[in-house]
């Protein structure tokens, strides 16, 4: 038998223990049993780490273009509530705009820049045109988006029948 110990009989789960070099049969010898893909154990951490950059661009994309679209209904909000100001029977001339900072500054900064070179309207004898720029918040760094919103209306004022 050349000095090796015999295998045990077929049926029991066996094992080859290196420290002894003898087969060994039992519950405290056993191995688990193969199972399919147990071949690509440790991949996981692998393909985490090559999806997630992916993961982390598509998210903060997501947060940037949401910033955007607040930065847009901002500046609108602010165009509308300027032309409603200044639109009234006999409103002061810089009426539209005043409304427009007061709006902008309670809004927060989701409109950044807005201040240079403020929101502006122009009036004719029968309507006014209301315009708010500024740029959007930057979620991703070196990215900025520039923003322009203009309101249109009429003005009030007496007419004959």
């Amino acid at each position: 038998m050349d000095g090796r110990h015999p295998r045990p009989a077929v049926g029991w789960v066996t094992v080859r223990l290196l420290r002894y070099g003898r087969w060994c049969r039992g519950a405290f010898a056993s191995r688990h049993r193969r199972l399919p893909g147990d071949g690509e154990r440790g991949g996981n951490p692998v393909e985490l780490a090559v999806v997630m950059p992916a993961i982390l661009v598509m998210l903060f994309a997501s947060i940037q273009v949401a910033a955007v679209f607040v930065a847009r209904s901002t500046a609108l909000n602010a165009a509308q509530s300027a032309v409603n100001a200044q639109r009234l029977h006999q409103a002061a001339p810089n009426a539209g705009a005043e409304r427009a900072t007061r709006f902008l500054n309670q809004a927060g900064d989701w409109l950044v820049g807005w201040e240079n070179p403020g929101p502006s309207c122009v009036t004719t004898a029968t309507d006014v045109t209301c315009s708010v720029t500024g740029r959007s918040l930057s979620i991703v760094p070196g990215v900025s988006f520039s923003i322009r919103q203009t309101a249109h209306g009429t003005v009030e004022r007496w007419t004959e029948p």
